[in-house]
């Protein structure tokens, strides 16, 4: 089996954080320095505004997460100087520049580089883990009104088994691998059509040992 370095749990952000932006999701971790700037309540916003709703503007973001432009402007180049997001530069003008959520991963490489990163971490972790209970709560409570076509394409699943370490992180790269072949799949797809009848779709995975017996 082929060797990856890091294996993010999802993203946004990335890694054991919060990654729909298509990413690769063997990626370098970020350091600490990057993941610091990142764990900001209203760029932690800001960024899943991006990663779910897709490029906006200073002004966009303001109007979404209730806030003044300056904030906003201010905190989208803080997330850009440090590779966060990126310009979408075949849209806006001089005047308004668009931005879009780029993929990240945090986790062992960060903390490796500096053991204090842990704390920032486990501080974005806790905001992904409450983004996520949200967004499947959210679903929840819709499913009344949704079409019956989405229903039936919907899935929660959980098992649980006894596994070793090595056994764990081989299930997770296979079936990381697995997930990057749809996106690219989807993503030649939607080069070709319009995207009618597409919506975007949250895709989770949770990986994690339970406490020794």
């Amino acid at each position: 089996m082929s060797k990856r370095k890091s294996v993010p749990e999802e993203s946004g952000s990335a890694s054991p954080a919060s990654g729909v932006v298509a990413r690769p999701f063997h990626m370098e971790d970020v350091d600490p320095a990057t993941l610091k700037a990142f764990a900001h309540p209203l760029r932690m916003r800001m960024y899943t505004y991006l990663r779910d709703h897709g490029a906006a503007t200073a002004s966009r973001l303001a109007e979404a997460m209730g806030e003044s432009t300056g904030q906003t402007s201010y905190h989208l180049r803080q997330l850009a100087r440090h590779g966060l997001i990126g310009e979408d530069t075949g849209r806006g003008t001089a005047r308004e520049r668009w931005w879009e959520a780029k993929g990240f991963s945090a986790g062992l490489g960060t903390v490796d580089a500096d053991p204090s990163a842990m704390t920032t971490l486990q501080l974005v972790q806790r905001q992904g883990i409450e983004e996520r209970r949200r967004r499947q709560l959210e679903w929840v409570e819709r499913q009344s009104e949704e079409e019956r076509a989405w229903l039936e394409a919907v899935a929660f699943t959980e098992t649980t088994t006894r596994m070793s370490p090595d056994e764990l992180r081989a299930l997770v790269l296979d079936i990381t691998d697995l997930i990057e072949e749809h996106l690219e799949a989807v993503k030649q797809a939607r080069a070709e059509d319009d995207g009618a009848g597409t919506r975007m779709v949250k895709i989770y995975g949770q990986f994690f040992p339970l406490p020794p017996e």
